[in-house]
């Protein structure tokens, strides 16, 4: 059920303009009485709330989480291909590593993050004028704070040295250079420590909206990137395992991809998403969207199967499962649980997937041709042909999960030396009941040294974390670490380490 509509527009154009009038008699300055501005109108925490929500909206919106985002994470990542010549121009680009400062794609992330981050900018300028409910407030300035450090964290990842902004911009001069990539970072890590000082713990009834361990998993996330694995350790081991507030592993890997398991023990953030009951997705206002109206996921058509199919899993990404054909012991059962591919059941196993289902390009799997596609997020393990092949979803974009606070916390452990526990949270991971996989050692991943265990890292988040939008940046940190030893980006070169900055946002601000 979902819990929580968030709004997508700003709470009114008037709430965040300010206009000032003209009078021929009277002071340039003077300003219309019955205009509402952002000095007058925030008085009630319920507004403040309202203003929350907009940067929620603007997070799960189409030019984000909505369909931009994973498309840009996933396309500088190896855990894609094309489907084929449906891929469109643009896209593409981006999946060789040809990105131009005008590629829309990328222009609609920038724009969006920036969006994030003047709404979360408005909560946190007028809170303090706000005192009818602390206790609401305070949750309310928490979740600004982690929406503009996860901003923040994707701006860094992607693009290094960018502008920051801690406050709202009202007027030209308050444009602003870049900043060194060091000091994005740390903003980040600012507002995530902030927010995860002041967050609750997780609720049974106003689901969607940051925690106190949804701040801690992110943060975790950011330190590790800076290299900062003590701090990230810390973090994630803050993230409580039992009680009310307590995350686990689902039993059921599926449990965390499918709509009918949303928000289940192990999910600790996610963005929510809501049936419209026809076949139209939230391209705009012209098609009747509203600050209220209900969002939709066009995930579940760009890598459907059975729908557009844009993107496929790569060749690489399939191969790293292990399978009995390639002398494993077993063969990991979160690869079909992962991907559909041509004989598989869908529609609650009352139909077979067939080539003719499957738009575009074939894969080569263990040295087979077959066609393959994603299953993570679609919709298609309950629907039939006709419906799922254009069906915009409602499935949640779950962005973290428990099972990632563990592959992290292996890592931050094997950094700090500690060998023997990050096997054991590598372990954990791997025991789960519908994967139950071999422990490590195995025969194809030992485990005797630091080495070992990065190369038995690397391979488990890929095993666990597939086509979740985490790949990409962990390819930037271990890169950085020599950890690769041949480039998996057949387009990487230094200069392409970051994307470019918006050629519109070089014209409009003159600091850059």
């Amino acid at each position: 059920m979902k819990k929580f509509k968030i709004y997508l527009g700003l709470v009114t154009a008037a709430i965040l303009a300010v206009v000032i009038t003209v009078s021929c008699n009277k002071s340039l300055n003077t300003v219309n009485p019955n205009v509402v501005t952002t000095s007058n109108y925030f008085t009630t925490s319920s507004q403040l709330v309202e203003a929350v929500n907009a940067a929620y909206g603007a997070w799960r919106g189409s030019n984000l989480v909505g369909r931009e985002w994973f498309f840009l994470h996933d396309l500088r990542s190896d855990d894609v291909a094309t489907g084929g010549s449906q891929l469109e121009a643009a896209r593409h680009q981006i999946l060789l590593g040809v990105v131009d400062p005008s590629n829309p794609i990328m222009n609609a992330n920038w724009n969006s993050l920036y969006t994030v981050i003047h709404r979360a900018n408005t909560v946190l300028d007028n809170a303090p004028n706000i005192k009818d409910n602390p206790t609401l407030v305070a949750r309310t300035v928490g979740e600004a704070e982690f929406l503009r450090g996860w901003a923040y964290f994707d701006l860094a990842s992607q693009w290094g040295s960018v502008p920051i902004y801690t406050s709202t911009v009202k007027s030209p001069s308050d444009y602003k250079p870049k900043s060194p990539i060091a000091d994005v970072f740390a903003q980040a890590v600012s507002d995530l420590k902030a927010a995860a000082a002041v967050l609750p713990g997780k609720s049974g009834t106003d689901l969607g909206r940051a925690t106190a361990s949804a701040a801690n998993a992110m943060l975790g996330r950011v330190l590790m990137q800076t290299g900062d694995y003590a701090g990230a350790k810390a973090a994630l081991l803050k993230i409580p395992t039992t009680g009310a507030d307590g995350y686990q592993l689902t039993d059921r890997y599926l449990d965390n991809f499918e709509e009918e398991t949303e928000f289940c023990k192990e999910s600790i953030f996610e963005i929510i998403y809501v049936d419209k009951g026809d076949n139209n997705f939230n391209w705009g206002s012209a098609t009747g969207d509203g600050p209220s109206a209900d969002q939709t996921t066009v995930r579940n058509q760009e890598y459907n199967p059975i729908g557009w199919r844009n993107l496929i899993p790569s060749d690489k990404v399939l191969n790293e499962f292990e399978s009995t054909a390639t002398g494993a012991t077993k063969t990991d059962p979160r690869y079909s649980y992962s991907f559909y591919q041509t004989g598989d059941t869908f529609d609650n196993g009352t139909a077979t997937l067939v080539d003719a289902d499957q738009n575009g390009n074939s894969s080569t799997v263990n040295g087979k041709t077959i066609k393959v596609g994603f299953r993570k997020f679609q919709l298609i393990y309950k629907e039939d042909r006709a419906t799922a092949a254009f069906h915009p979803g409602s499935n949640n974009q779950r962005i973290l999960r428990y099972a990632e606070v563990l592959l992290n916390l292996a890592e931050c452990e094997n950094e700090l030396g500690n060998t023997a526990a990050a096997v054991a949270y590598l372990n954990q991971v791997r025991a789960r009941a519908s994967v139950a996989m071999p422990p490590y050692p195995t025969t194809q991943f030992p485990v005797s040294t630091k080495a070992d265990v990065v190369k038995a890292i690397m391979h488990e988040k890929t095993a666990e974390m597939t086509d979740e939008e985490v790949r990409n940046v962990d390819i930037i940190r271990w890169r950085a670490k020599g950890y690769f030893a041949t480039e998996p980006l057949s387009w990487y070169s230094p200069d392409k380490l970051y994307l470019p900055i918006p050629q519109s946002e070089i014209d409009n601000n003159p600091k850059l």
